[in-house]
This record gives C-alpha cells, structure tokens and sequence, in this order.
C-alpha cells in the first residue's frame, strides 16, 4: 500500500475512497487486503470500486451525463422496480385469500 493510504484513516473522503480505489484497479492491492487494513466491509469497497469505474466510463464519453441524469436514471429504475414488486405482492396476497390462505 501506498504511503498515503497506510496512515489510520478516521474519515473516508472522496479523496480517500478515490486513491484506494485506483490502487485496487492498477493492482497494487485486492479488495480483501484492504478490507482488513482499514477493518471495512468488502461490499463496501467493491462499491466504491463499481462507482468509481462508472465514474471513468462516463469521465471518457464523448458526451459525459451530469451527475444528476445518472441519479435520475437510477431512480426511475429503483421506481419501476418498487412498483413491480408492490404488484407482485399484492396479487400473490389476492391469490392467497382466494386460495383461503391467509399470507402476509
């Protein structure tokens, strides 16, 4: 690891999270070692590791979306699949009380 990243970190920032991130895509360390040294969840790196190369991948487009029309994307995603799953509850609870069950 690099000099910067073994000092104990109370905070992560941006900064942080970015020069962890980018010593994991060059190599230098693995998910799981830097979830021990900074006693971190590994869901949570690979997180960042994930939100850092979309944030490349829309960086090197030809025309980058603002940050704001990827949240908004993704909302309307989250939305959609809110509302399916609340349509999927409520006929399995319909076809529960037809069948006489009593799910809930």
């Amino acid at each position: 690891m690099s000099v910067v990243m073994e000092e104990e970190i109370k905070r992560w920032t941006a900064r942080r999270k970015s020069a962890l991130v980018l010593e994991i895509i060059q190599g230098k360390t693995t998910v799981s070692e830097a979830s021990r040294q900074f006693d971190l969840p590994p869901s949570e790196i690979e997180s960042w590791v994930d939100d850092g190369k979309r944030g490349m991948e829309n960086a090197l487009r030809a025309k980058p979306e603002d940050v704001r029309e990827q949240y908004e994307r993704q909302l309307k995603d989250l939305q959609e699949a809110y509302g399916e799953a609340m349509l999927e509850l409520r006929a399995r609870k319909k076809l529960a009380s037809l069948l006489g069950k009593d799910e809930s």
